[in-house]
């Protein structure tokens, strides 16, 4: 492969596709690494081919069902003229190199250039409970309804805030699941405030009104402003505490045998970090991300970051800053963009993106996750799963002075360092360790980022350790 083009684009969701279309219409083949067994990503998730069940895409999408339609079509349409490789995980990048795992077997992929559309997973904070079986993350029960047409449980409860809850809320109820409640931690006041900024989507803004409405009119129990308070229950999920954040408020028991939980989503930036890719604080996002310019060129010459792993944006815009990067690698290769009837271009994806960025903001404002709520947090409670690291541990760890940056923390205390590398905890530790040293969080540093990025056999690693000591003109493809 050594001075040949390779371009290999990571992620088969709406940013993904729409790079792979606009590259294909200008002659090119890119290589589509997807960790999921078909394309469409995580909003557009389709059910297994062969999956024993069926539900129409108005079921499963709702408004979205014809957005959802045109993504898949495209993809169909593009399979003859890219190189598609489902079911395969990016485990780790390094220059000019991306290494994969399919069916157990490691391969190396070579690139010239790289589009990362990793999108976005869920913000995660812990509460006493929220181990047991039962709980699961509103990604994760997403994918129970999309991908294996099951719910979470007989009696559902989702907490937590962001705009995810309420549309996943209303895919259980529309798929005839029973949800005894959604609870949103952010006060109604603060969604209000929102208001002026989500108006610059009108339409967008007005399907999330419609949600909303929508369970209620179904008798869906909605409560804002609550305090999560704990998750009762033996060997499962017996019921969830809350209480009104309001001073003095008592607290109240909802009977269920599954919560879905998430406090808005985050970017997936590992293999970004893996790459070498410059990052910059965003306070809007309340986290890292790598820089990237207006076309989505990072800091890497012909590396280019698209979608929510670049900053969450939601669908549509993905769809819009997959062909930016797209476009942004014709630019650097000298191909001229070839038509596309239907599709933007560079001006025109500019200023739909500006809107979307307001609209953005006004989401953010609305769903902020709760602020210092890690006083709350009992000393027993884990906090690293993986690692079964208490509070207690990161409590002590700290106030002896022995950690006021996040990767010291993880050094003297194993958090982060277990199967999830920080996807579950890193947000939580972040936060106690800017309560407990008062620091802001970006004064904190970033977690860094460790290959594999998840999970792989200890088997595919040493093949892989193998490969790296072969010369690349060496290797066979």
């Amino acid at each position: 492969m050594s001075g040949e083009r390779s371009i290999v684009i990571v992620g088969a969701g709406p940013a993904g596709v729409r790079a792979a279309q606009t590259l294909v219409a200008a002659g090119l083949r890119p290589i589509v690494i997807d960790e999921n067994a078909r394309c469409g990503g995580q909003i557009y998730r389709q059910p297994p081919a062969h999956g024993g069940f069926e539900r129409s895409k108005k079921t499963l999408y709702g408004f979205e069902a014809h957005k959802a339609e045109a993504l898949h079509s495209t993809m169909a349409a593009l399979l003859p003229h890219v190189d598609y490789r489902p079911d395969t995980l990016a485990w780790a990048c390094e220059t000019g190199r991306l290494d994969t795992l399919h069916a157990g077997r490691e391969l190396s992929v070579p690139f010239s250039h790289l589009i990362i559309a990793s999108g976005a997973t869920d913000r995660v904070l812990p509460m006493p409970g929220w181990t047991l079986p039962g709980v699961y993350t509103l990604g994760a029960a997403q994918v129970a309804l999309k991908s294996q047409g099951c719910a979470i449980g007989r009696r559902v409860v989702l907490a937590g805030t962001g705009a995810l809850l309420y549309l996943v809320a209303y895919q259980y109820v529309r798929a005839g699941a029973q949800v005894s409640a959604v609870l949103d931690t952010s006060p109604f006041s603060q969604q209000i405030a929102a208001v002026p900024k989500l108006a610059h989507l009108p339409s967008t803004f007005a399907k999330g009104l419609s949600y909303v409405g929508w369970l209620k009119a179904h008798r869906v129990r909605i409560e804002r402003d609550v305090m999560l308070v704990g998750i009762r229950g033996v060997d499962g999920v017996q019921a969830l505490e809350w209480r009104r954040s309001c001073e003095g408020s008592r607290t109240e028991t909802i009977a269920c045998d599954g919560i879905g939980v998430s406090f808005g989503l985050k970017p997936e930036t590992q293999l970004a970090d893996l790459a070498g890719c410059r990052f910059r604080f965003d306070a809007t996002h309340r986290c890292w991300l790598p820089e990237v310019d207006p076309m989505g060129r990072s800091s890497l010459r012909g590396v280019y970051l698209a979608g929510d792993g670049a900053g969450i944006a939601g669908a549509d815009a993905a769809e819009l800053a997959g062909r930016r990067a797209a476009l942004a690698l014709l630019d650097d290769l000298g191909i001229a963009h070839p038509r596309a009837p239907g599709l933007p271009d560079a001006a025109a994806i500019a200023r739909r993106l500006k809107r979307i960025a307001v609209f953005r903001e006004g989401i953010e404002l609305a769903f902020a996750p709760p602020a210092r709520c890690t006083s709350q947090w009992p000393d027993d409670m884990i906090v690293c799963r993986c690692e079964e690291i208490d509070a207690r541990t990161l409590r002590a760890c700290i106030r002896a002075g022995d950690a006021h940056e996040i990767n010291r923390l993880k050094a003297l205390t194993r958090a982060g360092m277990g199967r999830c590398q920080g996807r579950m905890c890193g947000e939580a530790a972040l936060s106690l360790l800017a309560e407990e040293t008062g620091k802001p969080l970006d004064a904190l540093g970033r977690l860094r980022s460790q290959p594999p990025v998840k999970p792989i056999p200890l088997s595919a690693q040493t093949m892989a350790d193998e490969f790296a000591e072969i010369p690349l003109e060496a290797r066979d493809e």
